[in-house]
């Protein structure tokens, strides 16, 4: 029997040695990977955004929802106050703020200025004084404005816009445009839309549009998602909640004698529905909502059922067949009824209005 020689004896040590130290570069890798996992989970990899072939989002390029929502730093953001320093109309613009942020202070029950509205702030609306995405903010006034609007059948100014969220939302008296308040109002609105070019809608621009659903919203369901979710601010009976001086609401009043009006945008079932679905509870945004579709469209009827100061707005929509699906005051061109004008379902309506707008076309 032949002994191995030294030369076989060190080949296989080297080979030994080698798959030995294969095992401890295993074991180390292993041991590092568990406790990654152990300390951070497993990451999420999305392997279409990888290969999603995009452009990137611009401040003033539209988008459509879907895109913004998987992309949340595709929003318009205001200029900067730091901005200001230099401007001219610094102290205007700053006082426009001011005015859209405690508008009550100044212009409410107990306002300095005047008494011309109900007590609620314009921001109640137009969340973070008109800068928020999709809180009915600003950024696309100024872009827009002067324009033609259903509503009135005519071109209307900005100094007309301001004045009808005065007269419907703040349920007041229109503001004399040549006034300081006016003046600082407008340039405030104007100096956030200073970089919207003409006629271009920013991403994030008023409010995100909520699909219609299949059945009418459900005022019963709704009281008791207000119930769940809205009643610790603006209380059982919708009445908001005063500050200490009651000059103005910490929590704005949502029906009764303090709320918007029955000629507001917001009287509209499918604007109510979706600022709360992108906006409330407070503190929610377009990426985090807390409702459901239906939940929001249910609690925008029961808020909507409940009564509040009404408006003549026998004026409103001249040309009747431009009436929104959820209008809820007649006449109609469409042939439905109030009670399906403001609750729903819209689709079937919305397709009606569609068929007599071609005829109409046609026609002409």
């Amino acid at each position: 029997m032949k002994l191995p020689d030294q030369q076989e004896i060190n080949q296989q040590l080297f080979k030994l040695v080698q798959q030995l130290i294969r095992v401890i570069v295993v074991l180390f890798v292993f041991n590092l990977v568990l406790i990654l996992f152990l300390a951070y989970g497993i990451p999420k990899i999305n392997l279409e955004k990888w290969f999603e072939d995009k452009p990137t989002p611009s401040s003033t390029a539209s988008t459509s929802n879907d895109d913004i929502k998987s992309d949340p730093y595709a929003f318009w953001k205001a200029p900067a106050i730091s901005t200001l320093e230099k401007d001219p109309n610094k102290d205007l613009i700053l006082y426009g703020k001011e005015l859209i942020a405690n508008t009550a202070a100044y212009l409410g029950p107990k306002g300095k200025v005047a008494k011309i509205s109900n007590g609620l702030n314009c921001q109640n609306c137009h969340l973070e004084a008109g800068t928020k995405p999709f809180g009915n903010n600003y950024s696309g006034v100024a872009s827009s404005y002067p324009k033609y609007r259903a509503r009135s059948g005519t071109v209307e100014d900005l100094y007309k816009r301001v004045n009808d969220c005065f007269e419907r939302s703040l349920n007041g008296t229109a503001l004399d445009t040549s006034s300081r308040e006016m003046q600082a109002i407008k340039s405030y609105i104007e100096w956030l839309g200073k970089d919207v070019p003409k006629g271009t809608k920013p991403n994030g621009v008023g409010l995100a549009e909520l699909a219609f659903l299949s059945r009418p919203a459900d005022a019963e369901k709704g009281a008791q998602v207000y119930k769940t979710h809205c009643v610790s601010c603006h209380q059982a009976n919708g009445e908001g909640v005063w500050n200490e001086e009651k000059t103005a609401f910490v929590y704005p009043a949502l029906w009764g004698p303090n709320a918007y009006n029955s000629g507001a945008g917001l009287y509209r079932l499918s604007r109510f529905a979706s600022y709360v679905k992108y906006n409330m509870p407070f503190g929610v945004s377009y990426t985090n909502p807390v409702l459901t579709d239906e939940e929001a469209w249910d609690v925008a009827a029961y808020v909507n059922s409940q009564k509040r100061p009404s408006i003549d707005i026998s004026k409103d929509w001249p040309k009747i067949i431009e009436k929104p699906v959820d209008h809820p005051f007649g006449p109609f061109a469409d042939g439905f009824s109030e009670k399906q004008h403001k609750l729903g379902p819209f689709d079937p309506i919305q397709k009606e209005i569609k068929k007599l707008k071609e005829k109409q076309k046609k026609e002409s």
